[in-house]
């Protein structure tokens, strides 16, 4: 008691001297003013400042400061003879001030200090800031974007610098170079592309360097050498590439190393036996491989050694004498031999999952009840153990039943849903606080996790916060809990039986707000693998909804379990915010999970309820499919070259329906339905039972081409999964109808958005515009590069992409493409396409590669700019088509005239236009070996790459052989016109073998294109 009455009576005479201190002394008026206007330049409603006591009594958008808050204005009063005072610290910091930076600060040219984190502010660094002698600023999560102003290398007194958590982009400036006295400069969670500047070299007094999640290009430096003095290293996702360089070995007074998630060559682990001060080391996913040398495990001050997801070898030694190690992670490598005793110390936690140690028997030290400690040994054992990797410790087991399903609700309780009209409960896994290296498994269900990771930086070294909860929310129960994870979480289902499933996801980001206050800006971004396959890259919960406390449900088809068990993982790898809305704050995120048969109904014998069949088949239906195939080729549907083993060979993972689920889902086919009519034959709305809304191409019977589009569709789409590319549900072969039976996205093609009739024309402003873009080019960039099969598709154009509900773009109409064989450097082939849209050396010569999609993209992108079709606009009588006159206006320097009249000038983004434009020039290029790969279309559009300066050439646009097709087709319209006296509206003809099926087909009848 008398202590604490003690430390008050301190605290009021500080404070009184602080008082004393400015009685004789004085703010100059000049500063005070500065200080409002500072105020009212970042948005404040309430701004109250005591000059007298240099002290802030009120600021901020509310009376009262917000939770966490901090404000704080520290004036030297040491001037003329201690009469004058001068601001020489400002604190604004966790206020979520919404306006800009202020470049009044120059006025107050005693200011050393500027910390304004945790805010709302926009905008950029104003370059009066370069006229101070600051040490040290603080910007850490705000909203400024563009590029770092290279002002900033002329406050050479500069120590500290944290843009963390912003949106600039850009390469970074050389000229930071020059500040010699920068000890800690924190560059993570932006978009900075490009080299880091050989300048950097000179920075010799760093200790603190961090550029986490950011998208730099080339090889980590070896300049980084010269950082003699560096103590902390953090390069998690940063772009850059391996391997690590080895003078690394030079440095030696790192307390913190952390890099992972790089690129690069095969290397062996760095030589870091001089670091004696290390105390936390990551080397995770660096393509490590070899051994962990001997002297790791005796490094007396480490405490925190991850060198999980490498290619690491051999046995952890007898003895580990590091004795401050209480995180090692070592999940995801190939270790083997015994578990020594020496790792298992009390109070650590450690992960040893997924690598090849001797299976650990149930008599073992690893596997006793009462070791103090966290422990991880799923799947440490090698996989020819069968279910002994995922059941640890358990003597040979069989499974007593088999289920067909299982629902779960992460994070939360057991809870009650209604599925298709009938109750499932979703088993709750709530009561699992989790941990470092955590593994479940609930016996009764046969089902459990293992989650791996700390929570770096939240200062909790014990924490067991790995399931979140929002507390007040209008969402569904099941989606206001989630387990959340640092690393790496394995949700695994084993006595499941063996067929094809659909695993459903469900997320909702509840950890981040939806008001315009700094709790809205974090990004969570992971990973998503099923059964060991990459279903989801950079996967963000809120780009897929646009916004936080959202539900979102991914659904993931044609799951194959063939061994009896089921994995489910997310993987953090390194991207995404860190510090949103606090410290530790990233990682996968997941709120429930089903897994439901295919063919069968649900049971598990413990899980109560039922769930219904919604799409799908198992592999007994697929045989059937084939061999309806087969009798209807051999009845002689198939004509032309089709044959037994063209069905043979494809890969029908797609759900089979009968032809009376798809009367009842459209109605008997009725007109009412009807949304679409082309090549191949009506479109339908349909509806399953379920409330899946379906689209359903109906085969003609008078279309002879469509029976092989029909099976190539089948054949390509099915084997694909991007959120760019339209999904195909499944198909329909019985009596003579043949059905496709895709997802219903509500908003049509994007031709009819862009150019369609008035009564079908979409608003799209100029964001939307960049976002269909740049959606197509990653469908694209998965097609030509990523997916399993390399897909030329050969008739990308605006009728092909459609539009889902919240405006992003999916390709569709697969009946064309072709599979590109990567051994060849082209496919001499049948030419069929749109013209206006195909390459010059296709068209023409039938010489097909990825190149002629990346052709077609081009001409798309231009009609987005543009908002005019390619085919159907025809500015003059010196142009044939809207490329033509786009290739006029770059001739002249005249290029932004192309954006669409019906945008705002004010909403357009003129550097992101302009950027668009070249590309959509560059991939349109009459040679294929100029054009981009769609990869670097991507990069490009978001400013990961620069654009090549590389053009059309300006001579003989009109002897282009982009255009003889174009000229060709407009003199065949004429033609027809004075012939028929009617207006030829179809873009394509059939001496080019065009598709018979488009995206335009599906929902629009008689288009006027």
């Amino acid at each position: 008691m008398l202590a604490g009455n003690f430390f008050a009576f301190l605290i009021i005479a500080l404070n009184c001297l602080r008082l004393l201190r400015f009685v004789d002394s004085k703010l100059p008026q000049e500063e005070g003013d500065a200080l409002q206007e500072i105020s009212s330049t970042m948005g404040t409603t309430y701004w109250k400042f005591n000059a007298d006591s240099c002290q802030v009594e009120m600021v901020g958008l509310t009376p009262k400061p917000p939770n966490g808050s901090e404000s704080s204005i520290d004036c030297d009063c040491h001037f003329e003879n201690n009469t004058v005072c001068h601001v020489v610290r400002i604190v604004l910091k966790g206020y979520s001030l919404p306006g800009m930076l202020p470049p009044q600060l120059f006025k107050l040219s005693y200011l050393r200090e500027v910390d304004f984190a945790y805010n709302y502010l926009n905008g950029t660094i104003p370059k009066e800031w370069a006229s101070l002698q600051l040490t040290s600023i603080s910007l850490l999560v705000n909203r400024l974007s563009g590029e770092i102003p290279k002002e900033l290398a002329n406050i050479s007194t500069l120590t500290y610098l944290n843009l963390e958590a912003n949106q600039y982009s850009g390469v970074v400036p050389p000229e930071l170079g020059s500040l010699i006295n920068l000890q800690s400069l924190i560059l993570s969670s932006n978009q900075l592309t490009g080299n880091l500047p050989m300048t950097f070299a000179g920075l010799q007094n760093l200790t603190d360097f961090r550029i986490n999640d950011n998208n730099f290009h080339g090889v980590i430096p070896n300049f980084i050498q010269n950082w003699k003095i560096l103590k902390r290293l953090e390069m998690h996702a940063s772009g850059l590439e391996g391997p690590i360089p080895t003078n690394i070995s030079l440095l030696n007074n790192f307390v913190e190393l952390r890099i992972s998630d790089i690129d690069g060559p095969s290397q062996g682990f760095p030589l870091l036996e001089n670091m004696s001060g290390l105390q936390k080391l990551v080397l995770r996913n660096c393509n490590i491989s070899g051994e962990i040398p001997l002297y790791i495990w005796s490094m007396k001050n480490l405490e925190l050694l991850d060198v999980s997801f490498n290619k690491l070898v051999g046995e952890l030694p007898a003895t580990i004498s590091a004795e401050h190690m209480i995180f090692v992670f070592l999940t995801r490598n190939m270790l083997s031999g015994n578990v020594p005793d020496s790792i298992l110390k009390d109070g650590s936690n450690v992960d040893l999952s997924y690598n090849n140690f001797t299976w650990s028997s149930p008599e073992q030290h690893a596997c006793r009840d009462d070791l103090n400690l966290n422990l991880n040994l799923f799947r440490s054992s090698s996989k020819e153990n069968g279910l002994r990797g995922v059941l640890p410790c358990l003597n040979n087991f069989t499974c007593p039943r088999y289920s067909s399903c299982l629902h779960v609700n992460s994070g939360g309780k057991d809870v009650g849903v209604n599925d298709d009209k009938e109750n499932v409960v979703y088993v709750g896994d709530g009561e699992v606080k989790g941990g470092t290296a955590e593994y479940f498994n609930s016996d009764e269900n046969y089902w459990g996790f293992s989650s791996t990771g700390d929570f770096m930086d939240d200062n909790d070294k014990q924490n067991t916060r790995y399931t979140v909860t929002l507390p007040s929310s209008n969402m569904p129960e099941v989606y206001t809990t989630a387990r959340i994870s640092p690393l790496s979480l394995t949700y695994f289902h084993y006595c499941l039986e063996n067929g094809l499933y659909t695993v459903n996801l469900h997320f909702a980001e509840i950890q981040f707000a939806n008001d315009n206050t700094y709790r809205s800006l974090g990004k969570r971004i992971f990973d998503i693998y099923v059964q060991e396959r990459l279903v989801e890259k950079d996967f963000n919960i809120e780009d897929e909804v646009h916004m936080a406390q959202k539900p979102l449900v991914k659904k993931i088809f044609n799951v194959s379990v063939t061994n009896n068990l089921l994995e489910i993982r997310f993987y953090w790898a390194g991207k995404g915010t860190t510090r949103i809305p606090d410290r530790g704050v990233y990682g996968p995120l997941v709120s429930a999970f089903s897994v439901v048969s295919d063919t069968k109904l649900c049971s598990n014998g413990g899980n109560k309820g039922t769930v219904s069949i919604i799409i799908g088949v198992g592999a007994g239906a697929v045989c059937v499919l084939i061999l309806v195939m087969g009798i209807l080729w051999w009845r002689g549907c198939f004509k032309g070259k089709l044959g037994r083993e063209d069905t043979k060979e494809l890969e029908l993972q797609t759900g089979v329906f009968t032809l009376k689920q798809i009367r009842a889902a459209t109605n008997d086919f009725h007109s009412d339905n009807k949304i679409g009519e082309g090549g191949f034959g009506p479109v339908y709305k349909g509806q399953l039972p379920d409330g899946t809304a379906i689209a359903v191409k109906q085969l003609s019977s008078k279309s002879r081409q469509g029976n092989r589009e029909f099976l190539n569709e089948i054949g390509m789409i099915s084997c694909l999964q991007h959120p760019n590319l339209v999904k195909l549900h499944g198909c329909c072969i019985e009596g003579d109808e043949l059905l496709l039976v895709y997802e219903y996205l509500e908003n049509n093609s994007l031709a009819r958005a862009l150019f369609g009739p008035e009564r079908t024309l979409l608003n799209l402003d100029w964001p939307t515009r960049l976002r269909i873009c740049i959606g197509i080019a990653r469908g694209l960039a998965f097609l030509h590069e990523e997916s399993r099969f390399k897909i030329v598709h050969r008739d990308i154009k605006a009728t092909n992409v459609l539009l889902d509900r919240d405006l992003n773009p999916k390709i569709s109409d697969f009946g064309l493409a072709k599979l590109d064989e990567e051994e060849k450097t082209h496919i001499s082939t049948r030419v069929a396409g749109t013209i206006g849209y195909m390459a010059p050396e296709y068209a023409l010569w039938g010489y097909l590669t990825y190149k002629a999609d990346v052709y077609s993209f081009g001409v798309v992108a231009l009609e987005i700019v543009s908002g005019k079709n390619n085919n159907s606009y025809i500015p003059s009588n010196d142009c044939v088509c809207l490329l033509d006159w786009v290739c006029n206006l770059q001739k002249t320097g005249n290029l932004m005239e192309l954006i669409d009249e019906r945008l705002k000038s004010e909403e357009v983004n003129k550097r992101e236009a302009e950027t668009m434009l070249k590309v959509a020039l560059l991939c349109t290029n009459a040679s294929p070996s100029i054009r981009p790969t769609m990869s670097e279309v991507v990069n490009m559009l978001e400013g990961r790459m620069n654009i090549p300066d590389v053009i059309p050439e300006p001579s003989s646009y009109t002897e282009d052989l982009r255009f003889k097709a174009m000229r060709d087709l407009n003199r065949y319209r004429k033609d027809q016109s004075a012939m028929t006296n009617q207006t030829q509206n179809s873009t394509t003809i059939h001496m080019f073998s065009s598709s018979s099926t488009s995206a335009g087909d599906f929902y629009e009848i008689n288009p006027e294109l």
